[in-house]
Order: C-alpha cells, then structure tokens, then sequence
C-alpha cells in the first residue's frame, strides 16, 4: 500500500480521481467524423496510473510557483521523473527535484572539478516543491553507485534501493529487494500509452495544428477551439546549422491540452526558450503540455533554455540525453537517462518538479478499425502495376468530394504509400470516408485524370472486410521522359568557377508554387547531396519536372547566398534534350572582425571563495541610453539568456563584437542572496582588450536557500 498511494493508487480501488485541467468544447458534430473522434478529439484521462498530477496531501492550492530559491511551503508525493533503465549523472548536472524512479541503476559521476554534489527530492532553486519528508525520494531497482568525493544528497527523504550502494549518500538507506517492483508495470503500460497517442490503429494520429520550421523557430499554431491539440513533428528542433531556435505556440484555446508527437528514430530539441521567471507563453502551457517520443532510439534536450512541458519517451531501447539548464515538467522515460552538461558553457542543470494536469487520449477504449485499399493496374490487360505513389485523404470538412488545400481541407492520413508487386496500397483506419489520390504514376506510365479514388465508406457493417477501390493507368506515348539538370557554380566578383560547394536536388511534387523543404507536406529530394567539381558543376538526370537546387555548403572561404534556393528548373520535353541549368554565385568570406570575450568571477562576499551556480544574463548597450534597459520597445539587447558559473565561480561570455556591455544576475548559488543592485557595467570591450579579455569580479552574500555542505 505504501508504494502504491505515493504512486497515485490505492489498492482495490483503481486510479485516484484527477481532476479535469479544463471544459473547453471541441469541433462541433458536424465536422467531426468518427476517425476524427477516435485519433484526434478524445481527450479523456491522464497518463497510465494516475502518473502527472501532484498528489496530496499538500499541493499547492494555487498552482506552482516559477523556478525559485525561496522557503519550501508544499509538498508533492507524485512521481517526477520515472526511468525504464539506468540513470546516468555526469559532467557538472546539478538536481533531480521531486520523486524520482529508477528501474535499473542511479550512477553519479561527474567531472573533475565540478561541484561534488547532485540533489534528489530537494532543488535549491526549483519550483520547490519537494516530496514529502521520509517518504521515498530515490527508488532504484537496480545499485546506487556515486563517484569518489562526490555527494548525494535526499536529506529529509528515504533512498530505498533494491541493488547495492556505494560511495557517500546523504539521506536515509533503505535496502529493499523489492523496491522497484510497483513500478515495473508501468513501463510497459507507458510505452503503450506512447504509441497510441501518436499512433492510434497503427497509424499516425489526426494534428488538429499546423507545425512550421522557419525563420530560427518552430511556430505550432492550433485549431483555436479543440480541447486536445495536436501537433505532429517529423523533424529536429534546431536551426540548419545545429544551433538553437525558438519554440512558439500559436491558437490555442484556454485550458487546452497540447500533445507534441515527435515522430523519428533520433531527434534534437536545441532551444532558448522558456524562462525562469514563467514570463514566457511558453511557461503558461506547461502544466498542459506533453512531448511525446514513441519511436525514437536517442533524444537530445540541450541550449539555454528552460524548457517546458512534461516529456514521456516510449522506446524502452532509447538514450535521452538532457543539459539544457532547466527540465520544468514530469519526465517519463521507459529507456535510460544521462543527466550532463553541455562540453562548453556552465553546469548547474536541473530537473524541475511540476505536474501535468492534461486530458489525453483514452488508450483503454476500443476504435473499430478497418483496412482500406488501393489497387493498381494497366489500363488495357489489367496486369497489376508497382511503383505507384498514393496519398490516403479522409473526408472531415464536411464538403462532398476531396478538398487537398485552402484552410478548410479534408485531412491526410499519414505519409506517401508506394504500390509493391501485387500493385497495392492499404492502410488500417478507424470508421470514415477516405479517398485515394494518386501523386506518381508507375515508371512508363500517365497520371489518370482525374487521380482521386472514392470516397470509400468504412462502416461497422464492412470493416471486417475492408473497403478497396481499383485505379488504372495508360501507358504513356514513346516521348522523351527525362533529362539534365545543372547548377554551376561561380565566384561573384570574378565569375570564375567553384569547386567545393554542396547541393541538394529537390523536386516540385506537392503543388505549391516555390519550395517547401518542411511540414506536414514538403517537396521531395532527389538524389544524394552534390559536390561541385573543378568545373564548378553539379548535374543530374532526372524525370520531366519541377526542380531546385539547394546550396547547403558553401565552398572554402566563400558565404553561403541567402537565399540558398536556385530555381524553379523547368524540365519539359522541349528542353529536356540540353537539359536546364541555373549559375549560383557566392561572394568571397570577409576578413574576421576582431571579437573580445568578457569573463565574470562569482565570490563569496566574506569569505572570496568561488561559486558554483549564479545564473547571469549578459545584455549589449545598444539604444543609447545610459544604464541597462530591459523592457520596452527601445530596450537593450540580450546577447546571452542564461550562464550558471561553474566550480570555479566562472561564465565565459566569447565572440563578443566591440562595445558596451552589462551582466544581470538572475539567480544566485545555494545558501546566498541576490545582491541589492542585480546588474553591473557597463563593460567595456575594446579592441585594446580584446586579446586579453575582460574580467568581471562579483560578490554574493550568504543568507536564504539550503545551507552548503
């Protein structure tokens, strides 16, 4: 009983009541269909056992606080963070706040020189909600191993631990063979729950939310009346280059439950989004906010951000690797965890403990399902035809017929089905209206006009058997079919040829004018990435058609053209025999500005000891105005969202361009205060003190917070 009412149930009676995080109505009936109501609108429970909500008795009443240092007033006994596998410390991560669960192993080992300490249960800056006193902070199925002259600290909380331990552990020990067991049901039941909201049927679930990846961020912009948004992302959360982006949330209803499926074997989210003080939109959505991975083998969580949402990874095979600062959410994992920091910049990283209060997917009731198909053939002998490219589309606007485009269109389901040898395509999906579009026909062979077949209707009578529709091609007349397709590549200045540069090839294949390389319906690349040679050339032979070229290297010494995008190339029987061809030019790299870097040193006010764990912003006088501007439309600019000084009391702030700067300090260390006057400068970087740097000297008084140990 004991394990089980911490966890959210009490024996004998199933799941405790949760509370609904919200009434906001969903499409009206007339526009739902029943497959819309099966995968995409049924938002009706919380995570398997109960997992997600705090649990009494002593939660906040009036919801969690932002991240901060102050008195610990509520406490929570729900499970924060729960790992299939192993949990991994390393580098300079800092706290785990809240319950945390481990199936296999907890192993502490962090670097040489960071701070010997890693917090469970209590965070000395967090939401500071913590379990509650004596009860099981850390369970671990497996040993609890922590590095030589390192410390683990769950004061005040019960590690209870089925394996061995080894090194110090600060808190009470409790060996249990049997600690982990009320746990181990629940991974199965969360990776269950993982590949329904994502996949429900086998499929992929309805977005109810359009996702866009540009201009450094990604925009998720929702329907603006369902009470489950969905959002489907099939890409990493990172800029071209690896770098970070921002992360926004547009339309989306009061009270709304958001759950982001994050489809793909590994995936990235390196972010500066999110802030400590819930200033953000992005905070506001937390408690409601789900980020689902149900595929992926490896997921990365890093940037400057403090992310938001709570996060449940399904593949019990997968590695998360987490060093953003701050995780503000339950995280579920059913694989293992690394807890690090990233190779350049602070530590400090932490693991925040706040509930998520949503409606998900009732992945407990049964959809009727069916399977709907498509079949292939020559128009004159009937012979069965591979090499078909076929789009599923189920009827939902309420408009008779396929509607493809414009705000009100019909939905597509899943991604392009390619006909094999028996000249098929079927798909299983709940009960609706469906239409097959052809998109490609088999080699040698002309797209029918018109190419949508339907609608077929899936019914509780003929969903045993299915529904199938025949579609039939005519071979195409002896013309010319395909042909070249170049880029040459050239100095600017001089014209002279370039060798070096790398181009994809895409080809216009979803009707939209210009090239769409993401969503839910990009173009499509052709080919493998080429390198231009000594003639400056890349060329391919491809089918009549649409096509771009995309530079996404530059050659030695040269700036990659903004845009990067050459074309439309327009492959057509009249000029497929010279092929088609487009000059992309690229202008010589400028000499390296001079840059300076500025290092801050945090002491102990008395004591000068260095100090691990200050948080700074650093801001660049831009506006004119004397002294630090934050707010306003002619404030400062902010040049770095967040440095957490290291063991040595350092942040490093490099590539700075010439000129005045200020540091704001935004969160002290453990056991300190902030100082009465938060920000200091305006410091200078001239190209007299570039080479050398600046160097910053900070002081911290005691007083407040967890006392060091």
């Amino acid at each position: 009983m004991r394990y089980l009412c911490l966890l959210g149930l009490v024996a004998g009676s199933g799941l405790t009541a949760v509370p609904a995080a919200h009434g906001q109505p969903g499409p009206s009936p007339d526009r739902t269909t029943a497959a819309a109501s099966a995968s995409a609108a049924a938002a009706a429970k919380p995570l398997p056992g109960g997992l997600g909500p705090c649990v009494p008795g002593n939660c906040p009443p009036d919801g969690y606080p932002p991240v901060h240092n102050g008195a610990i007033r509520w406490r929570d006994a729900g499970i924060n963070m729960y790992v299939g596998e192993n949990f991994l410390v390393r580098e300079r991560a800092a706290e785990a706040e809240g319950r945390v669960v481990v199936l296999g192993d907890f192993d502490q080992d962090k670097a040489a020189g960071a701070s010997s300490v890693y917090n469970v249960g209590e965070a000395g800056v967090g939401s500071r909600v913590a379990p509650p006193v004596g009860s099981d902070w850390l369970t671990t199925g497996g040993d609890v191993r922590v590095g030589a002259g390192e410390r683990l600290l769950a004061e005040g909380g019960v590690v209870r631990h089925a394996g061995e331990t080894s090194g110090r552990i600060l808190g009470t020990l409790r060996k249990d063979p049997d600690a982990a067991d009320p746990y181990v049901p629940l991974r199965d039941e969360l990776t269950e729950a993982s590949q329904c909201y994502a996949h429900p049927g086998g499929g992929t679930r309805t977005p109810t939310g359009t996702v866009v990846h540009a201009g450094g961020e990604t925009l998720f912009t929702g329907d603006g009346i369902s009470a489950l948004q969905v959002f489907n992302v099939d890409f990493d959360l990172m800029s071209g280059s690896g770098g970070q982006e921002g992360i926004r949330f547009a339309a989306i209803p009061d009270g709304a439950t958001v759950l982001v499926n994050v489809l793909g074997a590994a995936r990235t989210i390196n972010t500066y989004s999110g802030t400590i003080d819930d200033s953000s939109p992005f905070n506001q959505l937390r408690n409601r906010l789900l980020w689902n991975f149900p595929d992926a083998t490896s997921v990365t969580f890093k940037g400057t951000g403090q992310f938001q949402g709570s996060v449940l990874v399904g593949n019990q095979r997968s590695m998360t690797t987490v060093s953003v600062p701050g995780m503000n959410g339950r995280f579920f994992t059913t694989g293992s965890l690394t807890h690090t920091s990233a190779a350049t910049g602070g530590g400090g990283q932490e693991f925040h403990n706040y509930p998520f209060d949503g409606d998900l997917p009732d992945c407990g009731d049964d959809v009727t399902t069916g399977q709907v198909e498509v079949v292939k053939k020559d128009e004159d002998d009937g012979e069965r035809l591979a090499g078909a490219e076929f789009e599923l589309w189920q009827e939902s606007n309420g408009v008779d017929g396929l509607q493809t485009r414009g705000d009100d269109a019909d939905t597509k389901i899943g991604g392009v089905c390619v006909t094999e040898a028996p000249g098929e395509c079927a798909r299983t999906v709940p009960l609706g209206t469906y239409y097959w579009r052809e998109t490609k026909a088999p080699s040698g062979y002309e797209l029918p006009s018109p190419n949508v077949f339907g609608p077929l209707e899936l019914t509780e009578e003929n969903a045993s058997g299915g529904v199938s529709v025949t579609a039939t091609n005519e071979k195409e007349e002896d013309v010319v079919t395909e042909g070249g397709v170049t880029v040459v590549k050239k100095d600017k200045k001089t014209g002279r040829p370039l060798a070096g540069a790398v181009f994809q090839l895409w080809r216009e294949t979803n009707g939209t004018p210009g090239l769409q390389r993401r969503g839910t319906d990009p173009d499509t690349a052709t080919g493998a990435p080429c390198t231009t040679n000594a003639a400056g050339r890349c060329g391919a032979v491809v089918p009549l058609g649409t096509y771009y070229w995309v530079e996404t290297k530059a050659p030695d010494g040269y700036v990659l053209p903004d845009p990067a995008v050459f074309g439309p190339l327009v492959l057509t029987e009249a000029s497929a025999t010279n092929g088609v061809s487009v000059e992309a030019l690229n202008t010589a790299r400028d000499e390296p500005t001079t840059t300076g870097r500025l290092t801050l040193v945090k002491k102990d006010k008395k004591t000068n000891k260095a100090l691990a764990g200050a948080v700074f912003q650093l801001w660049r006088e831009t506006n004119g105005t004397p002294g630090l501007q934050t707010a306003g439309a002619r404030r400062d600019t902010l040049v770095d969202r967040g440095c957490a000084t290291d063991g040595r009391g350092r942040c490093e702030f490099q590539g700075l361009d010439l000129g005045s700067y200020y540091l704001k300090e935004t969160a002290v260390p453990d056991g300190y205060v902030l100082p009465g006057r938060t920000v200091s400068g305006p410091h200078e970087v001239t190209e007299g003190n570039a080479a050398k740097g600046v160097t910053v000297t900070l002081t911290n008084a005691r007083g407040g917070g967890k006392k060091d140990k």
